[in-house]
């Protein structure tokens, strides 16, 4: 059985139902039912199929039927629903994964206890031992190595395996949840890993009981655990965003809740903190891949022999207007984590990913529950520290100062403290005294922060939590067996979930200015666009809407918002970037006459003056082009870059002995290999054939360009050389010569 065929069909499936395409759907459902085991299942998709005829049928003859819409929304929900159990049933036989196997031995397990169907939470196999644990005092804290530890430790694997592979919950697992919440006798920690069990239940099959529970763990209140049910929920609601609206009880319920300003927050918090994620990725792999060549290819040749993009310092005007610096002033109030998290370095893109990603290869992360453990200085693993000669005396501090310290997620503190027995004795001495002194200034910093920002636990937390996560799909030996959620956009805020409850537009405007401070101009763009509508007179936006434009290399696009800002408050920056696009278009004219109008407002700005003349080059006005080029060489006399367009003008003009003067100022610097073609042709134009062939030789064996690129070069000056009065009839036989020569 091909399980990446049958994970593909379901993925396909489920985007046939969001888009009402039902008869493709069941299609897709009629055969991957071939693969399945049950016979129950193929007879559940026979019903299906033939309540859904039914329904076409009354449709078309016209049978009005007021439960029409109910009926099709459940038919929706079943289709979506037996799509996952015929896809579970098909990977618990055979996948192989070790999901299956753990879930497969819990199943023989729960046989042997006599009760092997589960319908409340008497019949869970481990319902002894729960009791038992129920009726011990809250006062007892029993030896780590003691049986009653050693039982405990074994239930609460028991009771997270559960209610991760359980695929339905029932009253069983409602009573059970019940218990962890509201029994007393189960720390905060615990409560933590079994809220993730839920949230990886959910991810692996749909069930809207899952995320209500999520909903109401979020709802109690309890520190550490509420953020690990909002962070599931809320992860959960944008993987399932094609379900999110068939099931009214979800969406009924999350709108309720948004009508708590502290929850909006929260989300806000874990939305932001989820798409900084993203930024661990390679950022610029669209800028190198994608936006450079095609920049690359539509830039005039001209710029790249004359490297006319170098000959003064990166205009700041070529960059993000500077007006923009202050664009997180009005939404720093709402989203206050950008700045602050990345002075503390807990953005998803945090420089830890790497540091620790050698260090998950201990025992304890063979465990799965144990890669979303919080970190806390009661847990089994510090023994071996207390154990230690060196660490052992300062192992309180130790556990304290790594406990409360929020550079670094819980996942990576485990790393660290089993990785510290493996370090010399002087390393470990270090070691001790920084986090002692680290203690002191840690509890200062949470007391202070407490006051100025009462959500700074819950964003650590939340912080802490989701990069746990991050590290589990991308390092765990488990992750084959997982869809990877942090792949793609990311793009929470263009799901149903966010309109339920972010959807304000002070949301939007700072998610907007985060991405575009982070050059993720795609997800900006559309958040932009929707601004736009709302206020249609800033002229600050329709400029960043045209930067992002600009950006993906749509120039078209950028240069009518660039024209609607410049309509709102006409500025020098605006003019330039009309003059950028409209060269890269290769409207020359029309750019000229944009660089020329920005000229006139800013006189003296050098990098106007010097696309002025760029756009002289263009058009083949040499002269004018001069003109602008000599301001540049009079204010910047040292910059050798400004004598190779002067040059070349020189040159175009057939003013070879000025040209020639220009050129060996040049070659004070190093030539490049478009240098010494032009040189050449300058030799050739003045009957110089051998020295002309030699600087061709040069400019191929200089590896700067290639033998093909130097005969394309070549030919686009053909005409040129002619208009200078090189014979044509010399030129194939020069170009044969000199590939004679160099072979």
């Amino acid at each position: 059985m091909e399980i990446k065929k049958t994970i593909d069909q379901h993925k396909q499936l489920c985007s046939f139902v969001k888009e009402r395409k039902i008869k493709q759907s069941l299609d897709i459902l009629s055969d991957m039912i071939t693969g399945v085991t049950s016979g129950d299942l193929r007879d559940e998709y026979e019903n299906l199929v033939m309540t859904y005829r039914n329904m076409l049928t009354y449709t078309i003859e016209g049978i009005d039927d007021p439960e029409r819409n109910k009926v099709y929304l459940k038919l929706i929900q079943s289709i979506l629903e037996l799509s996952d159990r015929v896809r579970q049933d098909i990977l618990s036989h055979f996948s192989g994964w070790n999901t299956y196997w753990i879930k497969q031995q819990t199943e023989k397990e729960q046989n042997l206890s006599g009760k092997t169907i589960v319908e409340t939470v008497d019949d869970l196999m481990f319902k002894s031992e729960l009791d038992e644990w129920l009726k011990l005092s809250n006062e007892i804290n029993p030896d780590p190595e003691s049986e009653i530890s050693k039982k405990h430790r074994q239930l609460i694997k028991n009771i997270f395996n559960h209610l991760w592979l359980t695929d339905y919950y029932g009253e069983a697992e409602a009573s059970l949840i019940d218990i962890i919440l509201n029994s007393g006798k189960f720390r905060w920690y615990e409560s933590s890993i079994f809220t993730t069990a839920i949230t990886l239940s959910s991810l692996r099959t749909w069930q809207s009981e899952k995320l209500l529970h999520l909903m109401d763990i979020y709802k109690s209140g309890q520190e550490q655990v509420m953020e690990r049910a909002l962070s599931g929920l809320i992860l959960n609601l944008h993987y399932y965003n094609g379900r999110v609206l068939l099931y009214p009880e979800i969406s009924s319920r999350i709108s309720k809740m948004s009508k708590t300003p502290a929850f909006r927050e929260h989300c806000r918090i874990i939305v932001l903190q989820t798409i900084r994620s993203r930024e661990t990725e390679k950022l610029s792999r669209k800028l190198h891949d994608e936006i450079l060549p095609q920049v690359a290819k539509l830039k005039p040749r001209i710029e790249e022999k004359l490297d006319l993009d170098n000959i003064l310092p990166k205009d700041k005007d070529d960059e993000k207007n500077p007006d923009w610096s202050e664009m997180f002033n009005d939404s720093e109030e709402i989203f206050k984590t950008m700045e602050e998290l990345t002075n503390l370095q807990m953005e998803g893109a945090d420089v830890y990913m790497s540091a620790f990603a050698n260090l998950k290869n201990f025992d304890f992360f063979k465990d799965f529950q144990n890669w979303f453990v919080p970190f806390h200085p009661d847990h089994e693993v510090l023994n071996e520290i207390f154990r230690d000669e060196v660490l052992g005396p300062g192992t309180n501090e130790l556990a304290e100062a790594m406990y409360q310290t929020p550079f670094i997620c819980n996942s990576d503190k485990y790393s660290l403290i089993l990785n510290l027995k493996y370090l010399p004795a002087s390393q470990k001495s270090m070691m001790l005294k920084v986090f002692r002194m680290e203690l002191e200034g840690l509890q200062q910093m949470n007391d202070d922060d407490s006051i100025t920002d009462p959500n700074r636990k819950f964003r650590t937390n939340v912080t802490q939590y989701l990069q746990d996560i991050y590290r589990f799909f991308k390092l765990s030996p488990y992750r084959q067996e997982f869809e990877d959620i942090f792949t793609g956009r990311l793009d929470i805020y263009n799901s149903e979930f966010f309109r339920l409850t972010c959807n304000a537009p002070e949301a939007e405007a700072g998610l907007a200015d985060y991405f575009f401070s982070k050059d993720f101009y795609d997800d900006a763009l559309s958040l932009f666009l929707k601004r736009v509508k709302e206020k249609p007179d800033d002229a600050e936006l329709y400029e960043k809407i045209g930067y992002c434009y600009q950006q993906d290399s749509d120039y078209e696009g950028a240069l009518k918002y660039y024209g609607m800002a410049e309509l709102i408050n006409r500025k020098e920056w605006t003019l330039k970037k009309i003059g950028l696009c409209l060269r890269r278009l290769g409207r020359n004219e029309e750019a000229l006459e944009y660089y020329i109008q920005a000229g006139e407002m800013e006189p003296g700005n050098i990098h106007t003056t010097i696309m002025t003349a760029h756009c002289f080059l263009d058009l083949k006005e040499y002269e004018k082009a001069l003109q602008y080029y000599f301001k540049i060489e009079y204010n910047d006399p040292g910059n050798l870059k400004i004598l190779r367009p002067i040059a070349y003008c020189y040159f175009a003009l057939g003013k070879f002995d000025d040209s020639e003067k220009y050129y060996e100022r040049l070659s004070a610097g190093k030539l490049k290999a478009h240098d010494l073609i032009n040189i050449g042709h300058l030799a050739l134009c003045r009957g110089r054939k051998k020295e002309a062939i030699d600087l061709y030789r040069q400019s191929i064996v200089s590896v700067e360009i290639s033998k093909d690129q130097f005969l394309a070069f070549f030919a686009e000056d053909r005409s040129l050389l002619i208009t200078l009065g090189v014979n044509p009839d010399d030129l194939p036989i020069l170009l044969d010569y000199l590939l004679f020569i160099i072979e």
